[in-house]
């Protein structure tokens, strides 16, 4: 029987072999195969971490590639986030979402509205990124059957899309497993990604995003307006590859929007708070959504944190109805700790210029990796701020894809992880390292790209096209 009276350490007292078996033995990992954890040795147990760097419970030092997955923009071990915390948890850690709020919430909720886009001015706080998902598209639906139009209740979202793993985000999400989890939400319809690399038009540049947005307001227009309560895409789309999209896109989204009634949701939740360069992705773009939602980067990882902020011409309608409330409650939302955790996050933000650095660091790693491009898998290097991809094909005049579950990308992904680089390699490469990142490491993750695709297309020619 396990000793919880005993400090951790002594409680604990097994080796670091033992603590691998047990993390195989009881932790259910999120989302991998057995067989890559079992079969493969693939699990890492970490012990912790500085800046970009993190270590196993082994002792190797791994350089964090994806900032955990798009999460740690400030780096980790940031002391002075963990001392907050801790203060704020012997003042006062919880108070009911349901009827109250906290200072730390307040002054957050207050923080965002100022760092936010034009009227996003009101904060409704989740404990993560799929569960600020699920608040938007509920408000959407409940703001537009308060304004008189209970039928609209029906959501556009894009083939390609990722919006999170609840029922109702996946709904929404492109890769979403219907063998397992259907039927989905029903009214959900998916439209072409902004993808000028293989659109899906056969066009090429801006002409692409052009089309992908018309293609937007043809389904509206296909659904009937009168049934559709919203548009939710993220500016910049990690699982869809990372295509960056023009200008007109999004401000041609905003007018379809607009002209049909219909309530645009940008997700930030991966691009926000630094990772594109600008605070918000959406910034890039001249407009204003009428609901953005946001997690990850809002307390770098240090507590889990989520929220959805919404026009003030979105919350007007509670005002009017004075005696409805929002249909909806999460326990942690606001949570004062986890609060606390991203007050101190944005400060960092604030004092080291993060966002300003992943402007400048992300040309430079932009620039680093066109090199690549002379790799005979390289077919495409795209990104913006510290948020860019490698995309690998099997032919170069084709632009076909290679396989995310082939022997190559497996290979790939063996000997980035052998040379110390963690990060995601499916149909593309990510790199995404926190925002604390510095030229030199950049140097060295390019490196490790490099030398790594290197062995892998020398081991496995079948990969490509003759």
């Amino acid at each position: 029987m396990v000793d919880l009276k005993s400090p951790p350490a002594e409680r604990l007292g097994v080796s670091q072999r033992d603590v691998h078996q047990d993390a195989m033995d009881h932790v259910w990992i999120h989302s991998q195969p057995w067989a890559e954890l079992a079969e493969r040795q693939g699990l890492h147990v970490f012990e912790r971490g500085e800046g970009t760097t993190l270590w196993d419970s082994n002792g190797k030092a791994y350089f964090d590639g994806i900032s955990g997955l798009w999460v740690v923009n400030a780096g980790h071990g940031r002391a002075e986030i963990g001392e907050a915390m801790g203060k704020q948890a012997s003042k006062l850690a919880y108070v009911s979402a349901a009827s109250f709020t906290n200072g730390p919430a307040t002054e957050l909720a207050h923080t965002l509205s100022e760092l936010t886009p034009g009227d996003l001015n009101r904060v409704y706080f989740s404990s993560g990124g799929s569960e600020a998902v699920e608040t938007a598209i509920k408000i959407a639906k409940q703001v537009q059957a308060m304004r008189g139009f209970p039928r609209r209740y029906k959501v556009i979202a894009r083939r390609g899309s990722y919006h999170g793993m609840t029922h109702g985000a996946m709904s929404l999400t492109a890769q979403r497993n219907e063998t397992y989890f259907g039927p989905f939400m029903y009214g959900v319809s998916h439209v072409p990604h902004p993808n000028r690399y293989r659109s899906d038009f056969g066009l090429e540049g801006e002409a692409a995003d052009i089309m992908a947005a018309k293609y937007v307001e043809q389904e509206i227009e296909n659904q009937g307006p009168e049934t559709v309560a919203c548009v939710i895409g993220e500016p910049i789309s990690s699982a869809a590859g990372l295509h960056v999209p023009s200008l007109a896109y999004w401000q041609m989204l905003r007018d379809i929007c607009d002209r049909h009634g219909v309530l645009l949701i940008c997700d930030e939740v991966i691009n926000g708070f630094g990772r594109t360069g600008t605070m918000f992705a959406i910034e890039k773009y001249g407009i204003v959504p009428d609901i953005m939602t946001m997690a990850k980067g809002l307390s770098s990882g240090y507590a889990p944190i989520g929220a959805t902020v919404v026009r003030d011409s979105v919350y007007d309608i509670f005002k009017e109805q004075k005696d409805v409330s929002m249909g909806h409650l999460l326990t942690f939302g606001g949570h004062a700790v986890a609060s606390v955790a991203a007050i101190t996050n944005l400060q960092i933000f604030a004092r080291e210029r993060l966002v300003e650095r992943s402007a400048e660091l992300g040309a430079y790693l932009l620039g680093q990796l066109e090199q690549l491009r002379a790799h005979r898998s390289v077919g495409d290097v795209r990104g913006v701020g510290l948020y860019a991809v490698l995309d690998f094909v099997s032919s170069k005049e084709t632009r076909k894809p290679i396989a995310k579950d082939s022997e190559f990308i497996r290979r790939l992904n063996q000997e980035i992880s052998d040379r110390g680089l963690l990060t995601r390699v499916w149909g593309v490469m990510h790199f995404a390292p926190p925002l604390v990142v510095t030229r030199e490491e950049i140097d060295r993750i390019v490196t490790i790209a490099d030398e790594s695709l290197t062995v892998a297309e020398r081991e496995h020619p079948e990969a490509f096209d003759a």
